[in-house]
């Protein structure tokens, strides 16, 4: 159910979202545009529609917790914390440089807003984990989201964690797979065969949806119903496109991890303002 949820609000945001993050990108002259702009929309639902937090109490202790575990994909999650208060804007046109608050990849010790330090994949589903059984030990009302790459989902330790939650019966966790297909050398099928992904989660005995993760209305109501999921964890499968939102950037391997020229900047800023105005 969307009823009462702004999904156009979201969907300016998101677009807003992706504007910054490719400035950001540019201007730093290196980072993942690809699998940014592919997990912008889901990160954008879960902090202005999903998750309990408060930006100015980040150690609040029952925050929601959102752990990105394809942590390559930090300037997606940089721009939504700053909108959202956690700390000043500026800082994001300092992204990778020395001393930064905002490193190559989610750094606890340094950014506020980020919950646990991501980039070797599989390790931060496992922290995720963690959390989530600690606040059941704890008695602790809040929930856990991990936001996993589907490359990552190669990793054995992803379906170590799997089996686990599953074991304990997290049910105040959500996994969502940024399933767009692509990893940083093709596609994922051509490196280590995924599908049938979904299936494989439900074989570790998670509850499964499948969505299409650019349809705001449909992440909106995946994750209303994983909330309202009792005794087991849930993963939400969400199909996307790498690059999502600009047109030379959809699908294109190359991008996983290189800059925008300025040029191709100036290009990708007029196609989503062109999406503004309905150009």
């Amino acid at each position: 159910m969307t009823d009462g949820v702004d999904l156009r609000a979201l969907e300016a945001r998101a677009r807003e979202f992706r504007k910054t993050i490719l400035q950001m990108i540019t201007r730093a002259g290196s980072g993942h545009p690809g699998g940014s702009l592919s997990a912008i929309d889901l990160i954008t639902v879960l902090y202005y529609h999903t998750m309990r937090h408060d930006p100015r109490n980040p150690a609040w202790p029952d925050r929601d917790r959102f752990v990105l575990s394809k942590g390559h994909a930090c300037p997606a999650l940089y721009v939504v914390l700053a909108a959202c208060g956690y700390f000043p804007a500026e800082h994001l046109w300092t992204l990778r440089e020395v001393g930064s608050i905002l490193q190559g990849h989610p750094d606890m010790t340094r950014t506020p807003g980020v919950e646990i330090s991501t980039g070797s994949l599989g390790m931060g589903f496992s922290a995720a984990i963690g959390m989530a059984l600690a606040g059941k030990r704890d008695g602790r009302p809040y929930r856990v989201y991990a936001l996993l790459g589907d490359g990552e989902c190669q990793e054995g330790a992803v379906w170590e964690g799997a089996m686990f939650a599953a074991h304990y019966a997290l049910d105040n966790l959500t996994a969502i797979v940024d399933r767009n297909g692509l990893q940083q050398t093709g596609p994922t099928e051509d490196r280590i065969r995924l599908d049938p992904l979904a299936d494989k989660w439900r074989a570790c005995t998670w509850d499964v949806q499948e969505i299409d993760g650019h349809d705001l209305g449909a992440i909106v109501a995946a994750l209303d119903r994983a909330r309202a999921t009792r005794g087991r964890p849930q993963v939400i499968v969400a199909r996307t496109v790498k690059g999502k939102g600009v047109s030379f950037l959809e699908g294109v391997v190359g991008f996983h991890g290189k800059a925008l020229t300025r040029d191709e900047l100036s290009r990708a800023l007029a196609e989503l303002d062109g999406a503004t105005t309905g150009r």
